[in-house]
Formats: C-alpha cells, sequence, structure tokens
C-alpha cells in the first residue's frame, strides 16, 4: 500500500511540474496576397543579391583588376611609343631636312 502511495504522489508532483513548462501555442496568422507576393519578391531579391556576390568574390579571386591595371599600362606604353614614331614621321613630312 505504501508504494503505490508513493508513486500517486510521484506521478501528481510529476503532472504539476510538466504543468509549468507548457510551451503556448503561437497563433499562426494567416497571409494575405500582398504578404505572399512581397516576401516571394523579397526572397528573389535576396537570392540574386547572394549570387551576385558570389560571382563578385570570385571575380576578386582571378585578380582581374590587376590584370587590367597591368593590361592597361603595357598598351599605354606601346600606343604612346607608336604615337612618337608617327609624330616624327609627320614631322619630316612637313619639314624634310635640306
Amino acid at each position: 500500500m505504501n508504494k503505490l502511495l508513493v508513486i500517486t504522489v510521484l506521478v501528481a508532483l510529476l503532472a504539476l511540474s510538466t504543468e509549468s513548462f507548457r510551451v503556448p501555442r503561437q497563433i499562426e496568422e494567416e497571409q494575405g496576397t500582398l504578404t505572399k507576393i512581397t516576401d516571394s519578391v523579397r526572397s528573389y531579391y535576396d537570392s540574386a543579391v547572394n549570387s551576385a556576390s558570389g560571382y563578385l568574390e570570385s571575380i576578386k579571386g582571378l585578380k582581374l583588376e590587376e590584370k587590367a591595371k597591368n593590361l592597361y599600362t603595357d598598351t599605354t606604353t606601346v600606343v604612346s611609343t607608336y604615337a612618337g614614331i608617327l609624330q616624327d614621321q609627320i614631322y619630316h613630312i612637313f619639314y624634310p631636312q635640306q
């Protein structure tokens, strides 16, 4: 009889203590059409921004800026050299040596 009483008291205490651990229900709000559209547009925008950021990071990894600067420097050096040669040729056409 004592065992039955002890088990009953333990079950009662367990039931009372578990009642305090109840999680309140979360009320789900019904989404309207505008909210659904806004959420889908926002998710598409976020995925596009994330994709673009990923592409930029992969391009930065290729060091294209440095390559473009080097190409510009080399091109301006070559063009200025040939422009100087062309300028000398035109000068000698208009003012030949005597």
